[in-house]
């Protein structure tokens, strides 16, 4: 890590505004990590300005109105109300701010390449106004090297195209700072999940730390912001590894007819040494299915082969598919081919009680019963229709959860455990479950074999 001294004349009037109120934090991004950022620092006593080049998002936020549910309505009433929130899309505006956090989202490409076009924009965007003064944090999943890297260069590109000449560490300041959101969590909140926070020279971490601590309970200072960036992969590729572990067991024990959801509370039991996972129909969110492959792609920059973790990511990957096949055995063994076939999938949302459907293995589980000429149909009271993604356009909207609509479904697959569905109602009137998720455990004694574990 270099070691910049701060310029008293830039740093100093920076730390001023941070201890008064009086700096203007620029937030680029206003979804999942985005807003609720802007919330916890707006409550600090901050002056808040929200980017995003959405104009729904922005009309939503000036009416006081929440697009992402599980936030509540509450947080963006309070934002709309106050004479220190403002939202825009006018991308120039980011000149008035003092500090400039990045929260967009890093996909991959068709061949599972990092896809860092939304962060360097972005950097690029800040360059075209960058001056004296200001800090700037990304927040986005990344490989180790990317705020040194594509990021800082995208700013010194467009800075010195303005015919500005100033200096990282000096003049201005970058640092990395990994979002750890996870939607529908009761236990944390954007102000107590604790932060880390690592910048490209000291100064830039000092002042980072000082910003972050008017909206963040706990913080964590790191050595630079290369820790910061592996720290964040590794967080997300421990998990998917271990996901990808009680996957496979979970297909081996169901040969043996072994109930892996029995296993893993036996195993739970022992007070050290393990800690629990749980098998799936997939993996959804924008972390742990897309992270492990930052690392796996930068690896090869350094003639190393992550085998394990890309095992970890095949075996992951392959569960949608596993989940159609178990279908299609269930469905086999009660005189039913999957064509022509009529599936209700209960869940659309990537896990229990949330609306976002990002990565959600409900998509590929659809299309793939699509593809093998099912009629298939969903049902989430969490998403009521779906819209254009990534990946996928459904173009469906939700079914509701009546005794009448489970009885003309040849089968039911449970891929989301939201607490609103009527297990007992499924239970009594469905023909057939599939469950993914352990959701129907507690009626398996009376569904005898229509209900299959997958």
């Amino acid at each position: 890590m270099s070691h910049a001294t701060m310029s008293p004349d830039v740093a100093t009037d920076l730390r001023t505004k941070l201890d008064t109120n009086t700096a203007l934090v620029g937030v680029i991004g206003l979804g999942y990590v985005g807003l609720p950022l802007a919330s916890s620092l707006h409550a600090g006593g901050l002056s808040v300005l929200g980017l995003d080049v959405d104009p729904a998002k922005i009309e939503a936020l000036e009416r006081g109105e929440n697009y992402l549910k599980h936030l509540g309505d509450q947080m963006t009433a309070d934002l709309a109300a106050s004479d220190r929130f403002a939202a825009t899309s006018d991308f120039s505006r980011l000149a008035d701010a003092d500090v400039i956090l990045v929260c967009l989202p890093t996909p991959l490409g068709k061949h599972h390449e990092p896809d860092l076009s939304y962060v360097v924009i972005a950097g690029e965007q800040i360059g075209k106004t960058l001056r004296k003064g200001q800090l700037i944090v990304l927040e986005s999943t990344t490989y180790p090297g990317t705020t040194r890297g594509e990021f800082l260069e995208a700013i010194e590109r467009e800075a010195a195209a303005t015919g500005t000449s100033l200096r990282c560490g000096e003049d201005y300041f970058v640092a990395y700072s990994p979002e750890r959101e996870d939607p529908g969590r009761q236990s944390h909140t954007t102000s107590t999940i604790p932060k880390l926070v690592g910048g490209l020279d000291d100064a830039s971490t000092d002042l980072a730390m000082q910003m972050y601590a008017k909206g963040i309970e706990n913080l964590h200072r790191v050595n630079s912001a290369e820790i910061a960036e592996a720290a964040k992969l590794l967080e997300n590729i421990f998990r998917a590894v271990n996901i990808a572990m009680v996957n496979e067991m979970k297909i081996i024990l169901s040969r043996m007819d072994i109930d892996v959801w029995k296993v893993i509370e036996a195993a739970s039991t022992k007070p050290f040494g393990f800690m629990p996972f749980y098998p799936g129909p997939g993996l959804g969110g924008h972390c742990i299915p897309i992270d492990p492959f930052y690392l796996t792609w930068k690896a090869r920059e350094f003639g190393h082969v992550t085998r394990f973790i890309e095992l970890a990511g095949e075996i992951n990957h392959a569960m949608p598919s596993y989940v159609v096949d178990r279908l299609a055995e269930a469905l086999n063994e009660h005189g039913k081919p999957v064509r022509g076939s009529k599936v209700l999938v209960l869940g659309l949302a990537y896990k229990p009680d949330v609306d976002d459907t990002r990565e959600s293995p409900s998509f590929e589980i659809i299309e793939l019963l699509q593809d093998r000429g099912a009629t298939v149909e969903y049902s989430d009271p969490h998403v009521p229709k779906t819209v254009p993604v990534r990946k996928h356009d459904l173009g469906m909207s939700s079914v509701e959860l009546t005794p009448e609509n489970l009885e003309r479904f040849d089968a039911v697959v449970v891929v989301t455990n939201h607490r609103a569905f009527d297990y007992a109602s499924v239970a009594q009137h469905a023909r057939l479950v599939v469950d993914t998720r352990n959701a129907m455990a507690s009626h398996a004694a009376d569904m005898g074999t229509r209900l299959i574990q997958a």
